[in-house]
């Protein structure tokens, strides 16, 4: 196999067809040149240069490989190019996952966020349920995850980041809606129209009810918040959804929600990655930036008071009243 020592060294010296001159490039000594140039001659059994007076030029063969050579460390110096601009995210690939309600309605600006300061990597933005993106984590598809534990796995760690309100959601002209609060027992006998299996608010209503020693009379389940919501609206049946998500339908009439006598419901929303598992650039860069925003207080604070608080921030940092 070629040495690629020996090579440089023939490389060096062929580009300035002179020995002293590679010497200094390569901060040998020209001895050393010539012992290396030597050395890949007798392996290769060709005389890649001449000499004529004092100069020295390549031969046939030596032209030849000076053209493959050349190739070989333009390409080296690609990788070394290429490696920079990773170490310094310039380029690369921010793997994530989260749930299908946070794409629509946290995810937006965390992206464009992180966009803003390393606009050259590229975003790979998966969807599923919690445990679905869990599960990418340790199948090493996603580094990083946005999602409610919906079970327990090992390997994952979890980081709290907000805590999302879960509301109860009815037609407008249902009749509890005219209600100001309810006990939970009066959604008991509702047709319920729940979030997929593996969802963190499916597995929040579900210990809601087994709590309070109730059973859910399940009319359909499904991952899309869009159909709950029209299904609902229709007076199918009721639902529980994160109140971002149902916030506009509410406002505009199309959508009520009532208080539980039993308190509020909060999703904890967390930073989700493989425990022990070195992070990428792009997802450490990303990470940093999560823990960042998270609030310092456990209180409940939801993903839109985070935003909040980050733009007061912002502006104040920009001068703004």
């Amino acid at each position: 196999m070629i040495n690629f020592n020996q090579l440089r060294v023939f490389h060096q010296a062929a580009k300035y067809q002179n020995f002293t001159m590679a010497a200094k490039k390569l901060f040998i000594t020209q001895p050393a040149v010539t012992a290396q140039i030597k050395f890949l001659e007798e392996y290769c059994n060709l005389t890649l240069f001449k000499k004529r007076g004092r100069h020295i030029f390549l031969t046939e063969e030596g032209r030849t490989l000076y053209q493959y050579a050349r190739k070989i460390f333009e390409f080296e110096k690609e990788i070394d190019n290429a490696i920079e601009d990773m170490r310094d995210l310039r380029r690369g690939t921010l793997r994530l996952g989260t749930t299908k309600t946070y794409a629509r309605y946290f995810m937006p600006f965390l992206i464009t966020r992180f966009r803003n300061t390393y606009p050259s990597v590229k975003i790979h933005l998966d969807e599923g349920s919690s445990r679905d993106m869990s599960y990418t984590l340790t199948d090493l598809k996603n580094e990083l995850a946005i999602i409610a534990k919906a079970e327990d796995v090992p390997e994952v760690c979890f980081i709290p980041f907000s805590h999302e309100e879960i509301v109860p959601i009815l037609a407008p002209d249902h009749p509890l809606a005219m209600k100001k609060s309810i006990p939970l027992k009066a959604l008991a006998a509702e047709p319920l129209i729940m979030k997929e299996s593996g969802s963190g608010t499916r597995r929040l209503v579900n210990n809601l009810y087994k709590t309070r020693h109730l059973s859910p009379e399940v009319l359909m389940e499904t991952s899309n918040t869009e159909f709950i919501k029209q299904l609902v609206q229709r007076g199918e049946g009721i639902s529980f959804l994160v109140s971002e998500s149902v916030a506009a339908e509410i406002r505009d009439g199309k959508l009520a929600s009532v208080s539980l006598e039993e308190g509020k419901l909060f999703l904890d929303v967390s930073i989700a990655f493989l425990e022990d598992q070195h992070l990428s650039p792009p997802a450490q860069a990303f990470l940093n930036m999560l823990q960042k925003m998270a609030p310092k207080k456990a209180a409940s604070q939801g993903f839109k008071a985070i935003v909040g608080e980050m733009l007061k921030q912002w502006e104040q940092g920009m001068g703004k009243p």
